[in-house]
């Protein structure tokens, strides 16, 4: 196995069956994520046009954050880099054994998350005294965040099981269903509030609460829709709850480590809450807002990638492939840099127009759209690092090490707070997704120079030079889609058939001009994984 696994060695690889192609995987995954992604981009554009952003939409983004503090830990991150592998394992034995250890999961998961979100009803004042301590100098506002949080608080327990069963499914080599159920979240939270919105105006009461029950319900159905699909791909329910289970506790080997490391960054973000709650009113929606648009891209790519590459890399290690296993990781990573680089720098120069289209209507005012874009550039120039970050820490949570992506996990949270403390007084909220980039990179330079002890030997300089070269393709791709945009809006205004119209022409030149660019430069995977995604 050549250390310097480049385009030609994958392409070889591939077609001789020395490693997954996980393409077919991410196409699937992708699909079911963008109709999720559109329809959450709509979500957003309807919160914008309904609340604005002000004392209520702060209060709603403080409040669904404090049950999302403990997302990352039983739904979608920690579960699957615990659940995949082992599943991947007991699924050898045969489907009974798999469905009694998943069986087992989801009995624990149900008691658990279902004391927390209890416990998290009953402290929702005193939680929300600690999250969101610079609230209490605006009449009120604790006090909507506190009844926001219990309404928002069984979201926890509806989207851990949805995250039991997209491990689940996943593992079954099924990506689509769970990758689209978040969308039907989206329907809901979208056709509550305006179906609900003039009620509770009539009533006298804030039409934010119509957010938060949308929320609430659509957190269920993002489970139930996968339910169907469970059934189909075999699963069959066994009332088992075993503590003592040899099986839990390799997943809890596994999970612990994971869960230390995303509590040390979910404390980054109550840390981030707490110090954004002393900022000018409307930092935290801003942010909030950016970091809706940031994810399109990374939850198109980098968590498609990451989560197709996990079951993949897991399968060969437990059959002791292991240079299947380190040829699919590092196929998976070239794909997700391949991915992620071009889009996030191309949104980038396209992040003003971008954020007008989505949210400039009703309380949105231009204001809120130059702020939102300021904080959506700092953000989305992290998601490579982000969505590597991810596709790396797979490749060890498939060797069954979660403890050194939780080592890195600490000292990235820790460089985080140090970054926004340090900037917040001179650059306000700013200082929050420079912070989050600036420890996404650090993060991966972590893992990157500890990953040979995991896959072998391997040459970091020819990754290092097909990402810069990514980079300026991206670079020159953007540019020409600013400069198309700009001579485009001087023409058609700024109406909104004109800016749809014109980000459907600029975009689409965007990626053209950056694609003939890779080629250019020599970026040949760009045709080779073009021909892999759209390769029926």
């Amino acid at each position: 196995m050549p250390d310097d696994l480049g385009v030609d060695t994958l392409r070889l690889l591939l077609y001789n069956g020395g490693m997954a192609d996980i393409t077919r995987g991410v196409r699937a995954f992708t699909v079911g994520t963008a109709i999720s992604r559109i329809f959450g981009l709509a979500r957003e554009s309807v919160f914008a046009y309904l609340y604005g952003a002000g004392r209520s939409t702060d209060a709603f983004v403080a409040a669904f954050r404090i049950p999302n503090l403990l997302r990352d830990l039983f739904a979608e991150t920690a579960l699957s880099a615990a659940f995949v592998p082992i599943l991947s394992a007991e699924k050898q034995k045969g489907k009974d054994q798999q469905n009694l250890i998943a069986s087992n999961i989801f009995n624990i998961l149900l008691i658990i998350v279902g004391a927390i979100v209890v416990l998290g009803i009953i402290l929702a004042p005193y939680l929300v005294k600690i999250i969101a301590y610079g609230f209490e100098k605006i009449p009120d506002k604790q006090g909507l965040t506190a009844v926001l949080t219990v309404i928002m608080f069984p979201f926890l327990l509806f989207v851990a099981l949805a995250a039991w069963a997209m491990g689940y499914l996943n593992t079954e080599r099924e990506f689509f269903i769970p990758s689209v159920a978040p969308a039907l979240f989206n329907i809901i939270s979208i056709a509550i509030p305006l179906m609900s919105y003039a009620y509770f105006v009539r009533n006298g009461t804030d039409p934010i609460y119509a957010m938060a029950y949308g929320v609430l319900i659509g957190g269920l159905l993002q489970f139930l829709i996968q339910v169907p699909a469970l059934f189909i791909k075999g699963f069959h329910y066994k009332p088992y709850i075993n503590f003592r289970d040899p099986t839990l506790h390799k997943i809890l080997v596994l999970f612990v480590p994971v869960a230390l490391g995303l509590a040390a960054s979910r404390i980054n973000v109550a840390v981030d809450t707490f110090l954004i709650s002393f900022l000018e009113e409307r930092s935290m929606t801003w942010l909030n807002y950016a970091f809706r648009i940031m994810h399109l891209p990374l939850g198109l790519f980098g968590v498609a990638v990451g989560t197709v590459a996990l079951p993949a890399i897991s399968k060969y290690v437990v059959e002791g492939r292991h240079g299947e296993a380190k040829s699919t990781f590092f196929d998976s990573l070239h794909l997700v840099l391949f991915l992620t680089i071009t889009t996030s720098i191309i949104i980038a120069f396209l992040a003003q127009p971008i954020t007008r289209l989505i949210y400039e209507r009703g309380r949105f005012t231009p204001y809120d759209t130059y702020a939102t874009t300021q904080a959506l550039i700092l953000y989305i120039i992290g998601v490579p690092f982000i969505a590597a970050i991810r596709n790396v820490a797979a490749a060890f949570y498939a060797y069954r090490d979660a403890k050194t992506p939780m080592y890195a996990s600490f000292i990235a949270v820790g460089l985080h707070v140090v970054i926004s403390l340090g900037l917040m007084r001179a650059i306000g909220f700013r200082a929050f997704p420079l912070a989050t980039t600036i420890a996404s990179f650090v993060n991966l330079a972590i893992l990157v120079q500890r990953l040979h002890r995991k896959v072998g030997p391997f040459e970091k300089s020819p990754l290092v030079d097909y990402a810069t070269r990514l980079v300026l393709a991206a670079m020159i791709g953007g540019f020409a889609g600013f400069m198309l945009n700009s001579v485009l809006t001087g023409f058609l205004g700024t109406s909104f058939p004109a800016q749809i119209l014109n980000l459907g022409l600029s975009g689409p030149a965007a990626l053209a001009v950056c694609y003939a660019a890779c080629l250019l430069l020599g970026v040949t995977e760009a045709r080779h994984y073009l021909r892999r995604l759209f390769r029926r």
